[in-house]
Parts: structure tokens; C-alpha cells; sequence
């Protein structure tokens, strides 16, 4: 078991940082890390009063914000069990979250709370506002009074705040400490149970192997309610003395890219759809020309584009940062490589929410081609698989980034956790004599060709992804034959002129073009257009299973 504890990491920061900026939303004056440490001790004030206890729940749900972090930060200091809850849900959902959770205060922003029905989520005891921590609902007037004197009673107990004041809950490492969400529907909610032992492996493996420093500049655009994006743009930078500057909307690529320009961030962390953006409509459509293509075989000239490419790239990620991290779901082998060519400073992550999220990651000076890097330090990893390099098998893992299981769902945490208390990924792959990971797909959604050899659609999918009019595509098996279902880039086929009566044959020529260049056992049958943009997760995956047949 880990020894380190998470609120250790909190506390030493605060104490070491004290006047340093902590904390701020994207071009508004931000917190120091006294001030975040002013705000936590007041709600660690306010929940004792209160009569809230180590292991109780507290939701939070609003976008990015400095207050979202601050309040996470102050519930699992305390003790208690934060429930971080994505915005995006549906009303029936967050009602569904809430009470499910058990929480029995909810800070949200105000616009998100005027979306719901207080009489839906009656166990909760008051809900407090994160754009102003003002009082939005109290159902006891003992609460109402706590909250008006609160300010008063911080300053009678603190009249000279000063780091010597910072000493939180002591609560055991193998404890409850985040309550996180991957859907929200009744019947399919699933609250992974994130112990504190967790987030203690995923900040010490950042601290040890991450390229950041103290004091460097850190740009959060990921959703903080997903265990990705909370534990790399916020957890461990905030442990790190970094400042940290939240875009509070789910920025457009101009508004991303101006941020990292102003702000110059050290570490970037993107999922892979943002970085493909950027291959496909940016890089592509350049290097795809006959001319670039001739000149970037020609040894030399080739190296002196390959330069000028990257030069560019970096400049628009703001030309400062030591590394860029993708994770959160499989990179497009194409653009990788590309990468690879003109050396970009990259690397790839595997996680997921089940382990806080870190399983796998390697610096971009070691890692390899197409691999997700080596398990972490607090991990046991191994292929169940008679041979682990060449024939692939389910990826599974026991260790300290492990959860405790699904809340109320002990059915659900024994289909995941064996026995012996190995977690089955359901991820499958193979892993060579380095221990260097390589992902083949999920098992749910590995098909069986009709020569029986075995089909991962991601890869499929990764070629068709790289051709002008596609925006995305989802392979599917219908009667033992391969079907690309292809949502279109509309607006390059309006550019080129293509419209409804040209569709099918500039798609017809895209699947033989792509069949060309697979193996046959993958060839694809027919293409068929889906008029809509495919429904995502959180971390932006597709959800396969809603557009599978049977």
C-alpha cells in the first residue's frame, strides 16, 4: 500500500506557496494559494457545523471554474467524499446523480440549479452557488445562520491566517474520497468509488515522471468532472505549486489556441480528437499536395519541412511547453506518425476512470510507436493472453490507482474485480519484453471476420477518419459484413461543390481507397451516411453501442 497521502501533497503545497498564485479563470485575477486555503477552511468550518462527517457525500456540479476547485479541494481535505458530476447531463440525470449519491450538499453553478427540481432531490440539506457561494437553498434555519456568520467566525478563529494553519483530515489512505459518474441514466449509473490511496499513485507517479515544475503555467480546458483532466490539469499541478488558468467554456480551437498564446502553459494535455483537428484540417491538406509529397521523400529537404511543420505546431500550442499528453481514448495511427516524423514532443497516456484514471504513460523521448507507454509504478499489469507479446488478450491490473467498486452495485464491482483482485479493463492487447503497452481495441467491440480472424473497428475507423469528407465514422458488422457508418464533413463537400447527388460516389471512391489499404479480411462493404454527429462520452469516444446491430 502507497504511503503517501493525497491531502499531504494539498497541504505542503498551500504551506510552500503560500503567496503564489494558484488558481484563476482564463483572463480574470485569480486566487493565491492563501486564498484557496481561506475558502477550504471556511467550508471545513461550515460543514462541521453543519453535522457533516468523514464519508459523506457532497456533489458538485458546474463547468470549469476556480470555485469548482476550490470546493473539490475543501471536501476531500475534510474528509468527506466529493461527487464530481459532468454538466452536460440531462436534468433527469443530475436528479438521478444526486440521489443515487446520497449527497447532502450540492454546490452548483446558479444557472445549472435553476435547470432542476428541488422537490426531486429532497435529501439534500442545502446547495450552495459556485459562482458566488451564496446560499441558493437551505431546508434547516439552523444552516441559514451558520452560513451569515461564517465570515465572522473564520476571522475570530484565524485572525492572523498563516500557513502553521493548514492541517487537515488524517483520514485513512484506503478510504472513499471521490464518488465519479461515467453515465448518468437510471439503471446504468455507475459511481466509480475512488480512494484516497488512488489520487495519493496518480499525483506521485505525475510528480516523479511528468515534465512540470513549480511556479510553471498550466492551461485547463478538460472536463474537471472526468478523472483525466481533474488529476493533470488541476490535482497535480496544484500539488506542484503550478498556476493554473481555467477556460470556463468548452473552447473553440481559436479561443484554445489564443489561451495557450497568452498563457505560454509548460505541460499541455489534450484528448485526441483535438489533436486530430488540427492534423486533418490543418496539416493534411498541405502535405497531401503532390509537390510536398515529392519533396518531403527527398533526404535533406525533407528534414528541413519536417522542422518548419513542427516549429508551427508548437507555435500555436504557445511555443513553451516541454510535453503534450494525449489520452482519454486511441490516437489516429496516421497522425501519430506524422508526429513522430517531424518530432513533436508527444506522448500517450492510457487510463481510465476505474483507476483515477493512470495506468500506462512514458515520456516522448522514450516512448514508442504506437504503444500507450509502461504501467505505472502502483500497478501490477499483465495480458490474459497464453502469450502476452503476440496474441492478445484482455488487459488487467491490481494496485493502489484500483477503485473500491461501483457504489451500490456489489453485481456490477464482481464482474470488474475478480478474487484475487484483479480489474478486468475490457480493454484488450499485447505487451512486449519492455513492458511497453499496445491497445487493440475494447473487447465489447471486437468483431469476428468471416475467416473467424479477429477485427478491431478502431483501426478501421483510423484510416477512414484521415479522408477531406469525413468527419467522423463508426464500423459496424451487419450479417458478417463490414459497414462504415459515415457522418460527413458537410462543409468540404459544399466547398468542392459536391452536394446531396455527388455524396455516395465521392464516399464510394473514399471506401476503396480505404479498402486499398487494409488487409481484406477488413475490407469494407458499403458505406452508409449517419446524418448526425455520433453521440460521445465525456472524454469525447463514441458510444459504439448505440449504432451496433442485435
Amino acid at each position: 500500500m502507497i504511503k503517501e497521502r493525497f491531502i499531504s501533497y494539498v497541504e505542503d503545497s498551500i504551506r510552500k506557496n503560500w503567496e503564489k498564485e494558484a488558481l484563476s479563470n482564463y483572463r480574470e485575477k485569480g486566487y493565491t494559494y492563501r486564498e484557496i486555503a481561506a475558502i477550504m477552511v471556511k467550508q471545513h468550518m461550515a460543514f462541521r457545523e453543519y453535522g457533516i462527517r468523514e464519508g459523506d457525500t457532497i456533489a458538485l456540479l458546474g463547468r470549469n471554474s476556480a470555485n469548482w476547485c476550490a470546493t473539490y479541494l475543501a471536501v476531500v481535505t475534510y474528509g468527506a467524499v466529493v461527487v464530481p458530476i459532468l454538466p452536460d447531463f440531462k436534468p433527469d440525470d443530475l436528479h438521478n446523480i444526486i440521489n443515487h449519491s446520497d449527497s447532502k450538499i450540492l454546490f452548483a453553478d446558479d444557472k445549472l440549479w435553476e435547470s432542476l427540481e428541488p422537490e426531486k432531490v429532497k435529501d439534500l440539506q442545502c446547495v450552495m452557488s459556485l459562482d458566488s457561494f451564496e446560499m441558493l437553498l437551505s431546508r434547516s434555519g439552523k444552516i441559514t445562520e451558520i452560513y451569515k456568520s461564517l465570515d465572522d467566525k473564520f476571522s475570530q478563529a484565524y485572525p492572523a491566517f498563516s500557513p502553521a494553519d493548514i492541517k487537515f483530515s488524517g483520514i485513512d489512505n484506503e478510504k472513499l474520497a471521490v464518488l465519479s459518474y461515467t453515465s448518468g441514466t437510471t439503471g446504468f449509473s455507475k459511481g466509480v468509488m475512488i480512494p484516497h490511496r488512488s489520487l495519493a499513485a496518480n499525483i506521485r507517479y505525475a510528480q516523479k515522471n511528468m515534465p512540470l515544475e513549480p511556479g510553471d503555467k498550466v492551461v485547463s480546458f478538460l472536463p474537471l468532472a472526468h478523472t483525466y483532466g481533474c488529476a493533470f490539469e488541476f490535482l497535480f499541478p496544484f500539488t506542484y505549486g503550478c498556476h493554473i488558468t481555467i477556460l470556463t467554456k468548452t473552447p473553440s480551437p481559436q479561443i484554445l489556441i489564443q489561451a495557450f498564446k497568452e498563457i505560454r502553459p509548460r505541460l499541455i494535455l489534450s484528448v485526441p480528437l483535438v489533436i486530430e483537428k488540427v492534423y486533418k484540417k490543418q496539416l493534411l491538406p498541405v502535405i497531401s499536395k503532390p509537390a510536398m509529397k515529392v519533396m518531403l521523400k527527398v533526404p535533406g529537404i525533407n528534414k528541413i519541412l519536417f522542422k518548419k511543420v513542427r516549429e508551427k505546431l508548437e507555435t500555436s500550442f504557445g511555443g513553451n511547453f516541454k510535453e503534450l499528453v494525449i489520452g482519454g481514448a486511441a490516437f489516429n495511427a496516421d497522425a501519430e506518425k506524422f508526429f513522430r516524423k517531424i518530432g513533436m514532443r508527444y506522448a500517450v497516456g492510457y487510463g481510465m476512470t476505474e483507476c483515477g484514471p493512470l495506468i500506462s504513460y512514458d515520456g516522448w523521448r522514450t516512448a514508442r510507436l504506437a504503444s500507450c507507454g509502461k504501467p505505472v509504478d502502483t500497478l501490477e499489469v499483465k495480458i490474459d493472453s497464453p502469450d502476452p507479446q503476440n496474441v492478445v488478450g484482455e488487459i488487467i491490473l491490481r494496485g493502489d490507482n484500483v477503485m473500491l467498486g461501483y457504489y451500490k452495485n456489489e453485481k456490477a464491482t464482481k464482474e470488474v474485480i475478480d478474487e484475487d483482485g484483479w480489474m478486468h479493463t475490457g480493454d484488450l492487447g499485447v505487451i512486449d519484453k519492455d513492458g511497453y503497452i499496445y491497445i487493440r481495441g475494447r473487447s465489447k467491440d471486437m468483431l469476428l471476420g468471416p475467416s473467424g480472424k479477429n477485427i478491431y473497428p478502431e483501426e478501421i475507423e483510423s484510416v477512414i477518419n484521415n479522408y477531406k469528407y469525413v468527419t467522423e465514422a463508426v464500423v459496424i458488422s451487419e450479417e458478417d459484413k463490414l459497414v462504415g457508418l459515415i457522418y460527413p464533413d458537410y462543409e468540404a463537400l459544399r466547398n468542392d461543390g459536391i452536394g446531396e447527388d455527388g455524396l455516395a460516389a465521392a464516399l464510394d471512391t473514399i471506401r476503396k481507397d480505404v479498402n486499398s489499404r487494409l488487409p481484406d479480411y477488413m475490407a469494407v462493404t458499403k458505406f452508409r451516411v449517419h446524418p448526425e454527429e455520433f453521440a460521445k462520452t465525456p472524454k469525447k469516444s463514441i458510444k459504439r453501442y448505440l449504432y451496433m446491430k442485435g
